[in-house]
């Protein structure tokens, strides 16, 4: 007989601008995982009734990337009764926004909990907390560390017995996957999705050493795993109200050892039981020599892939421990993808220590012209807090960015070796100018055309990854669909603009970005009719598209770096071990 009531309210931060408004949508474009995970894990609390059988657990769920917070309002149900609210999955950059909104819960009487990448990045990692971990300490707000199954139901009877523990460590023990409950969003929730995505993670956790990378230091470097049946539920749940299209949050799909059975189980649905999955993948660039999976991953749904390729400079790579990648091998694994009629998109990281302007132009140059990628997207090498770059940089007493917000990967946070910070910038504009090029965006296109991808698809996504940066001034990954600027919700301690000022700014504002967006579509669409009048197309060909060879020193794209290929001869045997 339920006589009480206990709210939960979990809410992913979104981040601010450079003019210190939320970066808010109509529509996200990315799916939040953490609060699919989290939801599913307190979904359970609620039915066993944990916090006892008169005690009913109500959770709200707030993606700010397109959902308006309301403070005032979630306050008033929370304190009517009980409750908390949770701040879930808080990347840096999000981390100034997260304490915000603390802050404001923490004014009214709210208990407020914060999790995610920076605070368990920086516990993993930092000899001791950074001042924003202890600003929200001397707030009133709990840090929680680690991972949630089998720990959140103590969580949430320390808070309601008012017991709370100002910090909860979990990082040295990471449960297993089967511990982890299904990660079900309700359907209101991913409609606010464009194209209504959610996500899942079928592993956990990654046996590679890249220095940049926190996902090592957060979630272990021994890989973790759910199994086909457990996929199979979380593709089910979601189905029952109308959800198919996934994005699989795996840092590296191609590692997980139940990748097969997963691909298997996921065929057998879209073939013979008439599910219409789609799937994003994210995958590394020896993915091609596991045999079947592209394949697979195909027939399973996935119709687009991100590609870890971050460089195509070997002592870039091997600066960073990428010591996997292999330039040679590039062109050879997104032809597979191609043939497989997958979408490709990669990621491009600017600025390693020997990066200069001419060498990452080179470099740019040389990929549009040597492999068949789809969609690059840049990014600044970031020492995030959590990596073993930020670790060493922070114990050396080197400079590095103070302000969390700025640690998008679009910011420049660290010195260069070579670069000034200035010279560093101009670098990561003209690098989105440079590789969506009109020339080059046909060019894609005519790939597109004689690949058999759908041409239309592609224009729209270069569109996306073209205007974002350049239009909106945020990362393609930040991007979502017309743009909120609400007056009210700025940065803690920015002056609050007065309406008489901000409205007509605002209006233009919005007519001047949409403009913009519009000369952009008509652009790239008049050369997709273009592409698709010839009648020639599908005969296309290119350097790109031509059959790769394993090692051709007498071709351009190796011979330029022949002398700076390191000998990692039996490497990927040896990381592929380390991932079963």
């Amino acid at each position: 007989m339920a006589g009480r009531r206990f709210t939960i309210v979990l809410i992913k931060p979104s981040h601010y601008d450079d003019d210190g408004y939320v970066i808010q949508w109509r529509r996200s474009t990315i799916p939040s995982n953490s609060l699919a995970s989290v939801y599913g894990l307190l979904a359970e609390c609620a039915t066993e009734r944990i916090l006892g059988p008169d005690v009913d657990i109500e959770i709200e769920i707030y993606d700010e990337c397109n959902t308006i917070v309301d403070i005032p309002g979630i306050s008033k149900r929370i304190l009517s009764d009980q409750g908390m609210v949770a701040l879930v999955g808080v990347q840096s950059n999000q981390f100034p926004r997260a304490l915000d909104i603390g802050r404001e819960f923490r004014k009214a009487g709210v208990t407020v909990a914060v999790g995610g990448f920076h605070v368990s990045g920086c516990i993993a990692m930092l000899p001791e907390l950074p001042p924003d971990l202890k600003e929200a300490q001397a707030l009133g707000i709990i840090l929680y560390a680690g991972e949630g199954e089998g720990r959140l139901a103590d969580l949430l009877r320390d808070i309601h017995a008012g017991a709370a523990k100002p910090v909860y460590n979990y990082l040295n023990d990471m449960p297993d996957m089967a511990a982890a409950a299904i990660p079900v969003l309700p359907r209101p929730v991913v409609t606010k999705v464009a194209g209504h995505y959610t996500s899942f993670d079928a592993g956990r956790g990654c046996p590679f050493q890249c220095s940049f990378c926190t996902i090592i230091n957060v979630q272990g470097r021994k890989s973790r795993y759910r199994t086909a049946d457990d996929v199979e539920a979380v593709v089910r749940a979601n189905a029952a109200q109308g959800v198919t299209r996934f994005f699989v949050t795996d840092d590296n799909f191609a590692r997980n050892r139940n990748w097969e059975p997963i691909l298997d189980r996921l065929i057998e649905l879209r073939e013979n039981q008439g599910f219409r999955i789609r799937l994003l993948l994210q995958v590394d660039t020896l993915c091609h020599r596991i045999p079947g999976f592209i394949d697979k991953a195909a027939r399973a749904g996935c119709n687009a892939v991100f590609i870890g390729l971050e460089n195509i400079n070997p002592q870039s790579l091997m600066g960073a421990k990428k010591r996997q990648n292999k330039i040679w091998e590039y062109r050879e694994m997104l032809q597979m993808w191609r043939r497989a009629k997958v979408m490709t998109w990669a990621g491009y990281i600017l600025g390693f220590p020997t990066d200069t302007p001419e060498s990452i132009a080179r470099d740019i140059e040389t990929i549009k012209r040597e492999l068949p990628i789809d969609i690059l997207e840049f990014f600044f090498l970031t020492p995030l807090p959590g990596s073993e770059d930020h670790k060493v940089l922070h114990l050396k007493g080197a400079r590095m960015e103070e302000d969390m917000n700025n640690y998008d990967l679009e910011h420049v946070c660290a010195d260069h070796a070579i670069m000034s910070a200035d010279a560093w910038r101009g670098v990561y504009r003209d690098a989105w100018a440079r590789y969506y090029s009109d020339a080059h965006v046909e060019t894609v296109l005519r790939r597109a055309v004689a690949s058999g991808i759908n041409p239309r698809k592609i224009v729209d996504a270069m569109t996306v990854f073209s205007g974002s940066s350049r239009i909106e001034g945020v990362h393609p990954l930040q991007f979502g669909y017309v743009r909120r600027k609400i007056r009210t919700q700025r940065r803690h301690g920015l002056k609050v603009v007065n309406p008489l000022v901000f409205y007509p700014w605002r209006a233009w504002d919005f007519l001047s970005v949409a403009g913009k967006w519009a000369a952009l579509a008509l652009r790239y669409r008049s050369i997709l009719r273009r592409v698709l009048g010839d009648q020639n197309g599908a005969a296309y060909t290119d350097e790109a598209l031509k059959p790769a060879t394993e090692v051709d020193h007498d071709h351009d794209f190796v011979a330029g770096y022949a002398d700076k290929i390191p000998d990692t001869h039996g490497a990927p045997k040896r990381e592929a071990a380390a991932a079963q």
